[in-house]
């Protein structure tokens, strides 16, 4: 049985600050999947209990990465300013998702921004969450809806079914749930979610309004593209922004990248060249997302080998490790503005090394 989200639902705005509610609390609330509204409440999330955030978006809609049937809709939802899961309870999963967190289990916090200790280290906007410690549980919750115990069974795949004579760990998260915590689809003409984007804070008007048209002409160059002869077609039916690959056989390239080093985004022109017809090197897509990054410099934040599978709950090795960059995300300008926020995936031929920046430098403490 799910457990429904309460009648009362607090509301928040971007850039509230809000208390994430101790963990018995929360943890009552649950049921015996340890999860609320069918979204789970992942083990991951039990250290920021007790903790104040700042409220990023509102996560009123939210992209299907499971089954990509589009956007899903969400209620009661939003996401906290870099609170990301660190993978610690998935086995060692490095996609690094956004947290989606219930309002239910926050509260508003009035008055001075004080943990509960009655400190104030730092900025809340400069807080880095504190990952999870493997092999340390949380202390035993006297509740009667879950418990911490529990919330790691579920994420081991308790709830999951398995093949039979396979010992293979399927997983269960929020992301490989999202389809059961969002059922409703979002069609590309339902116009509440755009006025929702906008008075929410999640996205200017201007930004929306060019989605809009963006998604109507991609539409339309999807049912050419099936429709009309190839010389009707504009672009050949290609969606915009125009991305042509023009390799035969896709290469690779090792640059040894590790965090800490910085590098730059080639031109569009040179990652062309890596891709294939499909837009495709070595089986991972080079998205329209990623096109506003080319020419700009970033920091390497970690090498990505093995990934959750969200269509299966199994863990996925790459045959080819990739990268991904420190603030280098998914804006969602040809998306309807999604607020999630997914890390981008680069090869590593899709970047060049570059000299650790001055400011950088300085800001670690190193001499000019």
């Amino acid at each position: 049985m799910t457990t429904q989200r309460p009648d009362v639902r607090p509301t928040f705005s971007i850039g509230e600050v809000v208390e994430v509610k101790p963990a018995e609390e929360i943890l009552a609330g649950l049921d015996e999947r340890g999860e609320l509204d069918a979204l789970p409440f992942m083990p991951e999330m039990l250290p920021f209990c007790g903790r104040r955030f700042v409220v990023d978006s509102i996560a009123h809609k939210t992209c299907d990465t499971a089954t990509w049937t589009g956007l899903r809709r969400l209620e009661d939802t939003v996401h906290l300013t870099g609170l990301r899961c660190d993978g610690q309870a998935h086995g060692g999963c490095q996609a690094g998702c956004l947290i989606f967190w219930k309002t239910a289990w926050l509260t508003r916090v009035s008055g001075p921004t004080q943990d509960r200790n009655g400190s104030t280290p730092i900025p809340l906007q400069l807080r880095a969450p504190e990952p999870s410690t493997p092999g340390v549980s949380p202390p035993p919750s006297a509740c009667s809806g879950c418990t911490p115990e529990r919330l790691t069974e579920v994420a081991h795949g308790a709830c999951r079914p398995r093949e039979a004579g396979s010992d293979e760990p399927v997983y269960s998260c929020q992301a490989t749930e999202l389809t059961r915590a969002a059922p409703v689809g979002i069609p590309l003409w339902d116009v509440t979610q755009y006025v929702r984007d906008v008075r929410s804070g999640n996205a200017p008007a201007r930004q929306v309004l060019r989605g809009i048209a963006i998604g109507a002409f991609n539409r339309m160059q999807d049912l050419t593209r099936d429709k009309l002869p190839e010389r009707l077609r504009i672009r050949g039916g290609r969606r915009y922004p125009f991305i042509r690959g023009t390799a035969h056989r896709t290469p690779v390239e090792s640059l040894g990248l590790q965090p800490g080093e910085w590098v730059r985004v080639k031109s569009l022109e040179q990652i062309s060249a890596t891709l294939n017809a499909e837009n495709l090197n070595r089986g991972m897509a080079f998205d329209r997302e990623q096109l506003k990054y080319c020419g700009r410099t970033a920091r390497v934040l970690r090498r990505v080998e093995h990934i959750i599978d969200e269509s299966t709950g199994r863990m996925q090795t790459m045959k080819t490790p990739c990268i991904v960059l420190a603030d280098v995300v998914c804006t969602a300008d040809y998306h309807r503005s999604c607020p999630r926020r997914v890390y981008a995936y680069w090869r590593e031929i899709w970047l060049e090394r570059v000299p650790t920046p001055l400011t950088a430098s300085r800001a670690a403490g190193d001499n000019p």
